[in-house]
């Protein structure tokens, strides 16, 4: 016993001196992911890559294929759930359909049979339900799904545009992927938006950033709020150029980075903020692979990845 003792107090002394080393265990690590498609949006669920969050890789392959709706996925938004499951919502219809896509993963290979979510059946007149995107709530435990519908009946203001592109931002929210809530009005800025995404930086501190879709404008623009479900601020002055869309954010460091896809040039664009006041352009420093359209950034373990790029 003595001898032990003698043994264990040598080991001490020799591990804060460094001689003594406990076995390393290593941590895993979370890659960032970046939801895609391909136009024509028949192909199905892309993904790309990343460890650092700005210099991104394909995953080739295509990882599910639409069969809802005009049997296209364009917009996918990707949030993983608390039980660690990843869940999916996408556009299925360009004109005349009031739903959108739902599906779930536990590996981002084998899916769900795909749901139709009827967002928007319920409200007389919609014409289109576009680029669903989560956010998760965790001030009321809900995930709201973020969306742009035209709803003619509604009349608001048109400005330039006509009645069925005339776009305002919807939501629905679930605690279960299961049951979703009737539609409510998100945002109306008084002019038609698309696109919208919300970062939450703080206690009653909420940023939407959302494209102004009319004409002479689409580019993008933030609000504020105190909830998520608003009310929101006026929208902001642009930050970026004409003809982009789909935005997406995530926090690297101090900055957060706004990516976005600026269909006019053929490319991807990036901006990084610390306060959605200023914005710095990052296009030059970041790398997206030709070809990647608009989804969501969101994070997934090393295990994860390593398998859909195994398969």
């Amino acid at each position: 016993m003595k001898t032990l003792t003698r043994i264990g107090v040598a080991c001490a002394l020799l591990l804060s001196l460094g001689a003594c080393k406990q076995p390393k265990t290593e941590n895993p690590k979370d890659f960032f992911m970046f939801t895609s498609f391909h136009e024509p949006a028949t192909e199905g669920l892309r993904y790309l890559y990343s460890e650092d969050g700005i210099h991104w890789d394909s995953i080739e392959g295509t990882w599910l294929k639409p069969v809802l709706g005009d049997s296209i996925l364009r917009d996918p938004s990707m949030i993983v759930g608390k039980d660690s499951t990843f869940h999916l919502v996408w556009t299925i219809s360009w004109r005349g359909n009031t739903g959108f896509g739902y599906a779930s993963s536990e590996d981002l290979i084998h899916w769900s049979e795909q749901r139709r979510i009827p967002a928007m059946d319920s409200v007389a007149s919609t014409v289109n339900v576009w680029a669903p995107e989560w956010f998760y709530d965790d001030t009321k435990d809900q995930y709201m799904i973020i969306y742009s519908s035209c709803v003619p009946d509604k009349k608001f203001a048109l400005g330039v545009e006509d009645e069925n592109n005339n776009h305002r931002l919807y939501y629905v929210t679930t605690k279960d992927f299961d049951t979703f809530s009737e539609p409510k009005l998100l945002y109306d800025p008084g002019f038609s938006c698309i696109d919208a995404t919300i970062v939450k930086r703080g206690p009653q501190d909420y940023v939407m950033v959302l494209k102004d879709n009319t004409r002479p404008n689409r580019n993008l623009k933030v609000a504020f709020a105190k909830d998520a479900e608003g009310p929101y601020s006026e929208a902001s002055e642009p930050f970026t150029g004409f003809l982009v869309e789909g935005p997406t954010t995530v926090k690297l460091g101090d900055d957060y980075f706004i990516y976005f896809d600026d269909y006019n040039n053929h490319i991807y664009g990036a901006v990084k903020t610390r306060d959605f006041v200023s914005f710095t352009s990052m296009t030059d420093s970041v790398s997206i692979p030709k070809g990647h359209k608009h989804g969501t950034i969101f994070k997934a373990p090393e295990s994860v990845v390593k398998g859909l790029l195994k398969k």
